[in-house]
C-alpha cells in the first residue's frame, strides 16, 4: 500500500446508519463544501484504509466523508458477486436518507465513491434516485454487476481502474457505453487493481477530488 498513512484525517464521529444501525464514521470539515458516501468492495468494511486515505485527500479539499459497513459479519456465508451487489444496494439507499436527515450536512451535494462490487451498489442507488445522487466515482468497480440500470444513472460517473487491471478494465470500457450520463474513464498507468503501486492511490484521490468539486461544489449536478 503506497503511503496509505500519509494524508491527515479530519476528526470521525461514530455513528449508526439507517435503520439497521450500519456502523460508520462521519467526518465533516469546518466549512464543508460536499458529502462523499463510500461504498467499499468485497472484503472491506468501514475501516479499509485505502478509502481512509482517500477521505483525507477529500477532507482536505472541504469534503465531509461517510464511511461505513454495507454487510456484517451475520449476513450468509455463502454469497456471490450479485447477492451482495443486491444487499449493498438498499443500505446506500438508507444511508443516502440518512444524511438527508443531519443539520450538518444540510444543503450540501452529495457524491459516491464506490470500490469493487460496491461500485455497482452505488451505481445502482444512482440510478434508484436520480435527485439525490449528484456524482459517482469508481475505483477498480464492478460497474458490469449494474448494467440493467446503467443507462438510468444521471449523476456524472468517474470510472478510474488500473493499467494492468486487465479484466476489470475491459469490464468498466464495456460499461461506459451503457451510461447515459456524463461520464468518464480514467486509466492509472501501471496500477493493478487494488492501486498498490507508488503514486497509484494518489492519482485515484487527484482524479476524484477533481470529479466531486466539479459536480458537487458548483452547482453542476446533472
Amino acid at each position: 500500500m503506497n503511503s496509505t498513512t500519509a494524508q491527515p484525517v479530519t476528526q470521525a464521529q461514530s455513528v449508526e446508519v439507517g435503520r439497521l444501525g450500519l456502523p460508520g464514521e462521519l467526518s465533516v470539515p469546518q466549512d464543508a463544501r460536499g458529502q462523499v458516501l463510500f461504498a467499499h468492495g468485497q472484503g472491506s468494511n468501514r475501516l479499509s484504509m485505502r478509502n481512509w486515505w482517500v477521505a483525507g485527500v477529500l477532507h482536505q479539499h472541504g469534503l465531509a466523508t461517510l464511511l461505513f459497513d454495507l454487510l456484517s459479519d451475520d449476513e450468509p456465508a455463502e454469497r456471490n458477486d450479485r447477492f451482495e451487489v443486491e444487499l449493498m444496494t438498499p443500505r446506500v439507499m438508507q444511508a443516502l436518507d440518512w444524511v438527508a436527515t443531519r443539520a450538518d450536512l444540510a444543503g450540501l451535494g452529495i457524491g459516491l465513491f464506490g470500490a469493487g462490487i460496491g461500485a455497482a451498489a452505488a451505481l445502482r442507488a444512482a440510478a434508484a434516485r436520480p435527485a439525490q445522487v449528484m456524482a459517482v466515482v469508481s475505483r477498480g468497480g464492478r460497474p458490469d454487476l449494474a448494467l440493467d440500470c446503467l443507462d438510468r444513472v444521471q449523476a456524472p460517473t468517474l470510472l478510474i481502474v488500473g493499467e494492468a487491471d486487465h479484466d476489470v478494465l475491459a469490464l468498466n470500457r464495456m460499461a461506459l457505453h451503457r451510461l447515459g450520463c456524463r461520464k468518464r474513464l480514467e486509466v492509472v498507468p501501471g496500477a493493478g487493481h487494488m492501486f498498490s503501486e507508488p503514486g497509484a492511490l494518489a492519482s485515484v484521490a487527484a482524479l476524484a477530488v477533481d470529479w466531486f468539486e466539479l459536480h458537487l461544489c458548483r452547482g453542476d449536478a446533472h
